[in-house]
């Protein structure tokens, strides 16, 4: 694996994000809308924007149509991304987010996105191989378009393989179900989706832990478990890492989940131990949620954010309180 290349993102749903800003929502009544704006949104997308905030390397790769794909292509160019999108038939989503500053609370309105078939897949994964092949990390995050084979994560998780390249999966459904039986590198579910895979509440620390090290027994080496407010659990074979985030005004969650994933990434290049990873990744999901809108942390907010986090710590049985 080439620790040089740059870390690879696949959005193979991308979207236009417009968020609205109303000075209070009437539900079912006019509104006004304050302030707007445009964004180029979608999982992997958003990791990359957190990726060239850390000064990371990366490269955003996907698949997108019609006018608003092209959008997104320009818009990443003004935010120095690199991209490679695929073109398919139909028109990107829109994905609109409305802010009630009166309640601080967001709402999403999130359409499908377009239908794909067997030729475009084909040819991204070949687009893939070839972009797999000098990268440092891969990461594959957020839903398939309509049309997609639910395996076609796994498929993208084995091409990396090949290549020597680990991966991380962020993604919820049968899409992460089929996914992790290729056993990537880390994975990123909230508490729900984790339920969901497995089939049964969680309804303890000691059952998330379990429900975690299941999937380390399966070959994937780390397992970030968000919890919203509750914070999160970093698990691998060794370790289990609680992260107690500090207390914020959440304005919007957007965007939250996908930080967490690119400050896992951070920590890997870095070579952070479990303990680091935990406190960077709560530090980075809780500065994105203060924000608002589709606006993602920067790396300086974060390291000053670093000390505010509460870690706990359990090895081999022995349990540590670390600030």
């Amino acid at each position: 694996m080439s620790a040089k290349g740059p870390v690879i993102t696949v959005t193979l749903n991308p979207a236009l994000d417009k968020t609205v800003t109303l000075d209070s929502f009437e539900y079912g009544g006019l509104n006004r809308i304050r302030e707007m704006r445009t964004d180029p949104g979608g999982k992997g997308i958003n990791v990359a924007k957190v990726l060239r905030q850390f000064a990371v390397s990366t490269r955003a790769l996907g698949l997108a149509a019609g006018y608003q794909g092209q959008v997104i292509r320009d818009r990443l160019q003004r935010l120095d991304i690199p991209s490679r999108f695929k073109q398919a038939e139909g028109e990107t989503r829109v994905n609109l987010k409305i802010v009630d500053e009166s309640t601080k609370r967001t709402t999403e309105l999130n359409e499908p996105g377009f239908q794909v078939d067997a030729g475009i897949l084909d040819d991204f994964l070949t687009a893939f191989r070839e972009e797999a092949a000098n990268a440092s990390f891969v990461v594959l995050a957020g839903s398939l378009p309509p049309g997609a084979p639910p395996q076609f994560y796994r498929t993208l998780i084995e091409a990396a393989r090949q290549s020597g390249v680990r991966t991380i999966l962020d993604a919820d459904g049968k899409a992460l179900a089929y996914g992790i039986e290729a056993a990537p590198y880390a994975i990123k579910p909230n508490i729900h989706e984790l339920e969901a895979l497995l089939g049964t509440g969680l309804n303890s620390r000691e059952s998330i832990v379990r429900g975690a090290r299941s999937l380390t027994d399966r070959g994937i080496e780390y397992v970030l478990v968000s919890m919203g407010a509750e914070g999160s659990l970093l698990v691998t074979k060794e370790d289990v890492v609680a992260a107690r985030p500090f207390p914020i005004t959440p304005v919007s969650t957007v965007g939250a989940g996908d930080s967490m994933v690119a400050a896992m990434v951070y920590g890997f290049l870095q070579g952070q131990a479990a303990e680091e990873i935990a406190r960077w990744t709560s530090a980075a999901g809780t500065v994105t949620a203060s924000k608002p809108g589709t606006e993602v942390c920067t790396l300086e907010e974060v390291r000053q954010s670093l000390h505010l986090v509460h870690l706990a710590r359990e090895q081999s049985g022995q349990a540590y309180q670390g600030g």
